[in-house]
């Protein structure tokens, strides 16, 4: 799309019959141009158009609305697979729940980007096996390898979605970047979408109510399975043809969360000191310290690329800085922890898997405070720590493909 635009820029007709047949995309392409061409008469006229145009809401076209209603009743028939073919709910979603959302998203962005055939054999092709592999694992609900897989295996699928959304290039780190921001918009276009339907559901069925029918069971079993199957699908449409609609919500909810938790994280671990907890010999407590490094984890990496757009660095870059290396500290703490109850009571595959991704988080964080702090001391442009936060994104669907696909067999299917 970038490419066509700059061959069109000096034909206005072939321009504007470009413009109208994807405007959505054009203004995405354009928006990435226009540092390249500012100044220039016709760009600035483009640029006043287009964010003029994008105070209005654009539902996109109705090709891309059957597209996504048939994909949304497809995954809403996959959902209700277990009623449709008597199948044991136990064990059908904890293996296939990511199954219901990050294929037919994928699909949305394969087809919206008109990616051939040849290149989705791989990433198509991984998620049938991912399918297949792991409803053949044995069952058994007190396996933990089988546990692990189905927990990473949503890491995996967001993986391949994110390599689809790229245009499956896969050293493609600005559309990596671009990824994470996608993922943000989603998640709260998503949130918005939920909370209606949570809303329009109760009005619906205290109405119903009113007048003698009981509808929750059908409701909920049907149009709630329905429409939760369908809510990836349409956040995702909506932020692809309205960006303006949630995009200038990450950046608040990042500048206002990320000095909040440093001051929640530096408190929380003088009150750890304080209570004498032990994550060394305490295994709930230690599990909650993870959980806790991942959410905090997940919001410097969420802050870094919403910061990646800033031109330039700016107070909010210490704030990052020092939220890194408190996690840092957090993440050697639990390292720690995990290496002295492998060292006291053996390997594990719960405790090697934790192990493997504490030491990849720690790598990551390091190479992320390293590149703030050089950033800030320079005063650069922080897309390059964006470019650093993504780079090392393939690691991590490294080691989740080893938990999801080896770890059973390595330690038996137990």
């Amino acid at each position: 799309m970038k490419d066509s635009i700059q061959t069109l820029w000096d034909n206005s007709n072939a321009l504007e019959k470009f413009y109208r047949k994807n405007k959505s995309e054009f203004r995405k392409e354009f928006g990435a141009l226009y540092p390249e061409i500012k100044g220039q008469a016709q760009a600035e006229f483009w640029h006043e158009r287009l964010a003029y145009d994008s105070d209005r809401i654009s539902w996109g076209s109705r090709s891309e609305w059957k597209f996504v209603i048939i994909a949304a009743l497809l995954a809403g028939v996959l959902a209700k697979f277990p009623t449709i073919f008597s199948l044991n709910e136990e064990f059908f979603y904890p293996r296939n729940l990511g199954f219901i959302a990050f294929p037919f998203v994928a699909a949305y962005f394969a087809w919206k980007n008109k990616l051939s055939v040849q290149s989705l054999a791989l990433p198509f092709g991984i998620i049938l096996v991912a399918a297949l592999y792991i409803n053949l694992l044995p069952e058994n609900q007190e396996s933990d390898t089988l546990i692990l897989a189905c927990i990473h295996l949503p890491l995996l699928l967001w993986g391949i979605l994110g390599f689809v959304f790229s245009d499956v290039q896969i050293t493609n780190l600005p559309k990596r970047l671009a990824y994470l921001n996608f993922n943000g918009d989603a998640v709260i276009m998503g949130a918005i979408l939920l909370l209606a339907g949570l809303l329009m559901s109760g009005i619906t069925v205290g109405l119903f109510g009113l007048i003698g029918l009981s509808i929750e069971k059908f409701y909920f079993e049907y149009i709630g399975v329905f429409g939760l199957a369908a809510a990836p699908l349409v956040a995702t449409h909506l932020t692809q043809t309205n960006p303006q609609l949630v995009n200038k919500v990450p950046p608040i909810i990042a500048k206002i969360f990320s000095p909040l938790v440093l001051i929640m994280l530096v408190i929380y671990l003088g009150a750890i000191v304080y209570a004498g907890k032990d994550p060394y010999n305490d295994r709930e407590f230690l599990m909650l310290f993870n959980m806790l490094l991942i959410g905090v984890m997940g919001l410097i990496f969420f802050s870094v690329a919403e910061s990646a757009k800033d031109e330039k660095s700016g107070p909010g870059v210490w704030i990052l800085i020092s939220l890194s290396i408190v996690t840092i500290l957090v993440n050697g703490v639990a390292l720690s922890a995990i290496a002295f109850r492998i060292s006291e009571w053996g390997i594990t595959p719960n405790r090697l898997a934790v192990l493997g991704v504490n030491i990849l988080m720690l790598i990551h964080l390091i190479l992320v405070a390293k590149k703030l702090i050089q950033t800030s001391r320079k005063n650069e442009p922080l897309n390059q720590v964006g470019l650093t936060l993504v780079r090392y994104l393939p690691i991590y669907l490294l080691w989740t493909t080893l938990v999801v696909f080896l770890f059973p067999v390595i330690f038996g299917f137990e």
